[in-house]
């Protein structure tokens, strides 16, 4: 564990996958954030939704965070009606991440949020969102991209500090900034790429886009460290022998 910190990555709960004959309730997680992860230099674990009072004791086991993308936050989660672009909410998820979230800060454990992550990191810090922008996911189900500015003396300039051309895909964006966040990075059309808490609880950052579908592994390997750093020290296993 010392050299490979223990990084929970939240899931999708969906109500029917297929593999082989089989079709039925599954807690899914595209590929690339395990990868990435793996790449970067930590360990992937999966944290499909719980019950939020299970955050806590969660977040306890993790050397670090990940909220994945996903759906659009529910509204109501900042005091919004939806609007007519906005997709049907995931109140499991939501619940379930934000509790997540919120024992990260309270833990210190690093986190980074990834698109909904991202946005969800805003809302659990009273921020609000906008539920739609043009321009970020231009053909359904295929990854756009766009060039992001880092903005100086920055998180995340620290970990990339040039302009960087990053795969998108979404249709909401931040909008008023949670409580103690400041935005690290803008597309060309002002929306926040990037927001950080540097004066918050330990490593905080929150990305735009999909770091898992890109082969820069600069912000995950961030994360990875910041884990590594904050670890407690902990007894390695013992092995068992077979008997003789």
């Amino acid at each position: 564990m010392a050299g490979r910190p223990l990084i929970g990555v939240s899931t999708y709960l969906e109500p029917g996958a297929r593999w082989g004959v089989w079709e039925l309730e599954a807690a899914l997680l595209p590929a690339g954030y395990p990868r990435l992860v793996q790449r970067a230099g930590g360990l992937a674990a999966m944290l499909p939704p719980d019950a939020p009072e299970h955050a806590a004791a969660t977040v306890a086991r993790l050397d670090g965070l990940v909220i994945a993308g996903g759906p659009d936050v529910e509204p109501v989660r900042y005091g919004a009606e939806p609007g007519p672009r906005t997709g049907p909410p995931a109140r499991a998820r939501d619940t379930w991440e934000l509790a997540l979230i919120e024992a990260a800060l309270a833990a210190r454990v690093p986190l980074l949020g990834v698109c909904r992550g991202m946005q969800l990191l805003n809302v659990a810090l009273g921020g609000t969102l906008v539920q739609h922008i043009e321009g970020h996911a231009e053909v359904v189900g295929v990854f756009g991209g766009h060039p992001v500015k880092p903005v100086p003396g920055s998180l995340y300039a620290g970990v990339v500090p040039e302009e960087t051309f990053v795969p998108t895909y979404h249709h909401q964006a931040v909008d008023r900034l949670g409580t103690g966040l400041v935005a690290s990075a803008h597309a060309a059309d002002g929306t926040v790429e990037a927001l950080e808490l540097p004066q918050g609880p330990g490593w905080v950052l929150g990305v735009q886009w999909h770091p898992e579908m890109d082969e820069d592994v600069r912000v995950m390997r961030a994360l990875v460290d910041a884990a590594r750093a904050g670890a407690p020290r902990r007894t390695p296993p013992a092995v068992l022998r077979p008997r003789q």
